[in-house]
């Protein structure tokens, strides 16, 4: 993950990054790091472990429940190492991602690096941003004007199919990673990474299929596929979910400065300890937006020198508690999809 442009040292983002980097909070943090994957693979073979104990039974799903929570903590991992957070090497940062995303999760870790990269420089910055793209959930009303069939049914009521949505996440990243291996263009080294990830998300299928077919019985494996996949889908959309939706977009020829696209288009979530863990670090997603290649530990503390810059700088800066932010979502997605449901508008 490249980080911002540089700005001119009269910039707020560039007073700002002084602020941040005197306080040392860009430093490596390579002993939390080591704690967190250590006991992030304990608990992930503990897991995997207790799967082939247990056996042929339907106590399988707790088991399932279990890794749904391991493989979306193992997904963070992979994130910070794709914003190069973990080591000073974007080798080894690479290795760490590719190893946690397409070995033991088995998404594409290229495929999301590129699509995040995009995403970072261009937050809710429509026909830039792809995480704003048209797809299942109209996050524009322009989008949604233009919907027929089933598109349009789907954006009418997404509002409440949100959520249940979410269960297919899983399932859609496994899909998206896929795709883009097997497209064939690019240059001679990305071909050779996108073959050396395919064997690892090889390796990933191959093991996972048999261990749940050879294991449990062909109706219990089925049902242990849904309940992971589907809770692991849920985890991961619940975790991003509240960062962007329903705060500003910027039209595609919007020009602003690099600290306010970050800031007034991502939204904080209020929290503790727990909070920090259960969402991966992304409830300072203000924070993160703005020094990507910040250390997950480190967010917390950069949290309160940021609010007082942006209060002092008349910029917005918007924190939320969990829940509400859910409801914020729910309530821009049911006032997107309105050009769509005039009858109930009137």
């Amino acid at each position: 993950m490249t980080e911002p442009p540089p700005a001119g040292r009269g910039s707020d983002y560039a007073a700002l990054s002084r602020e941040v980097k005197q306080s040392g909070l860009l430093k490596r943090r390579p002993g939390y790091y080591s704690v967190k994957v250590g006991a992030n693979l304990l608990l992930l073979a503990a897991g995997w472990t207790a799967f082939a104990l247990i056996g042929q039974s339907w106590w399988q799903l707790v088991t399932a429940a279990f890794l749904a929570v391991m493989f979306t903590q193992t997904g963070f991992i992979g994130h910070d190492a794709g914003h190069h957070q973990i080591a000073a090497s974007k080798r080894v940062n690479n290795l760490i991602g590719r190893v946690h995303a397409d070995l033991l999760i088995g998404l594409s870790y290229g495929w999301w690096i590129s699509k995040h990269n995009r995403h970072h420089s261009h937050p809710n910055h429509v026909d830039r941003d792809p995480d704003i793209a048209d797809g299942p959930i109209a996050v524009t009303q322009d989008q949604a004007r233009v919907r027929r069939g089933v598109y349009a049914w789907l954006a009418r009521h997404q509002a409440w199919l949100f959520f249940p949505m979410l269960l297919l996440e899983g399932l859609a990243l496994h899909v998206a990673g896929v795709r883009a291996l097997l497209d064939r263009t690019g240059t001679a080294t990305s071909r050779r990474t996108k073959l050396a990830e395919a064997g690892l998300l090889t390796a990933h299928l191959g093991g996972y299929l048999a261990a749940v077919f050879l294991v449990l019985s062909p109706v219990q494996a089925v049902v242990f596929l849904a309940v992971h996949q589907g809770l692991f889908g849920l985890y991961m959309g619940c975790s991003f979910a509240p960062n962007h939706k329903g705060m500003p977009l910027f039209a595609k020829d919007d020009k602003i400065d690099f600290l306010r696209r970050q800031v007034l288009t991502s939204r904080n979530i209020r929290g503790h300890r727990f909070t920090d863990f259960a969402l991966g670090g992304l409830n300072y997603q203000i924070e993160h937006h703005l020094f990507p290649s910040m250390p997950r530990p480190s967010l917390r503390h950069a949290q309160e020198l940021v609010r007082t810059f942006c209060v002092r700088n008349g910029i917005a800066y918007h924190e939320t508690g969990l829940f509400s932010s859910y409801a914020q979502v729910v309530r821009y997605l049911h006032a997107v999809g309105g050009p769509l449901r005039p009858e109930l508008e009137y």
